[in-house]
């Protein structure tokens, strides 16, 4: 495992600049709160309007006074600017409030973490059966003073406030990067200085505090650059440097650097990253494209592999 030195001016720098990029730290699905995307689900929220659509749709506007979205395979969620966390999954109009008092949240595959407004945090569970869409569980306390979090398809991750990284779920692609293959059933420590972390498909990869993008887990694809290509990587190893953002998908990574550059790496876009765009202030990636929401809230969307194109503008408040 390796483990960043800390750097605390660069440290503070980063979570400066991250701030003035996307708004909020990141403990959002992507690298904002205003952007989710998982599979071929995405949302987008435009000042306090949230937009829903799916591949190359048309954005539709589904629910209103909104600071964060997020989604699941076939599930949706909104946090409202009361703190109440709701979810849907055919239709918009049939929405179901599952937690108050909520400061912010991350949502996947298998369920839901939310950080409380008492500085608890819970775990809400949806069974895979029905890839995120069934029935929801009671909220199960996992701990408090989480600063971000991540539920991928096969383990989940959050970060404490001392920056130390805990995973629990499967560990056979070397998603610990702990050098084992042995899953865990409670959540346990594996990297230090982490600020923010994503994980998708039996990979994932975190952002350290000087900036230092490391990844682990299966990297048939290239999510992971040249760490474990072919196969897996069992221990973090750097993918990307000078970052203040991270997003992941299936197959491919995402990262944003202090200028507002969005660099890429994966499947269909190849394993040394390269810079994609400029003046972007969020950024996502699903199953098989990314998304950008630029400085003047226009949207761009693209396949792996291909360049940006203008999706969506925001509306005028």
């Amino acid at each position: 495992m390796r483990n960043a030195k800390l750097q605390f001016p660069v440290a503070i720098l980063s979570v400066i600049l991250l701030n003035l990029l996307t708004n909020a730290p990141t403990l959002a699905d992507s690298t904002s709160p205003r952007l989710a995307a998982y599979y071929d689900l995405k949302m987008l929220v435009c000042g306090q309007t949230a937009f829903q659509w799916k591949g190359d749709d048309r954005p539709l506007p589904v629910a209103d006074d909104v600071i964060q979205v997020g989604v699941g395979r076939d599930a949706s969620y909104v946090l409202t600017t009361s703190g109440h966390l709701l979810t849907w999954s055919e239709s918009p109009e049939e929405k179901t409030e599952i937690l108050d008092r909520v400061a912010w949240f991350v949502a996947g595959r298998s369920g839901v973490f939310a950080a409380r407004k008492d500085n608890t945090f819970d775990y809400i569970a949806r069974t895979e059966r029905l890839f995120g869409a069934s029935e929801i569980t009671p909220p199960i306390k996992i701990g408090a003073s989480v600063i971000a979090a991540s539920i991928g398809d096969s383990a989940d991750y959050f970060i404490k406030d001392n920056n130390t990284l805990f995973v629990k779920g499967r560990a056979h692609r070397g998603q610990y990067g702990d050098g084992k293959l042995k899953s865990s059933t409670s959540f346990i420590p594996v990297a230090n200085n982490v600020v923010a972390i994503k994980a998708h498909t039996g990979h994932a990869i975190l952002l350290t505090q000087d900036g230092s993008v490391l990844g682990t887990g299966g990297n048939i694809y290239g999510p992971l650059g040249r760490h474990g290509i072919g196969d897996k990587a069992i221990l973090w190893g750097e993918v990307f440097t000078n970052a203040v953002a991270i997003a992941t998908g299936s197959s491919h990574s995402l990262a944003l650097r202090p200028d507002r550059s969005l660099w890429q790496w994966g499947r269909d876009i190849g394993l040394e990253p390269e810079k994609i765009m400029d003046g972007v202030a969020a950024a996502a990636a699903d199953q098989s494209s990314s998304l950008a929401l630029l400085n003047d809230n226009s949207l761009w969307q693209w396949q792996r592999g291909e360049q940006p194109k203008k999706h969506f503008q925001c509306p005028l408040n």
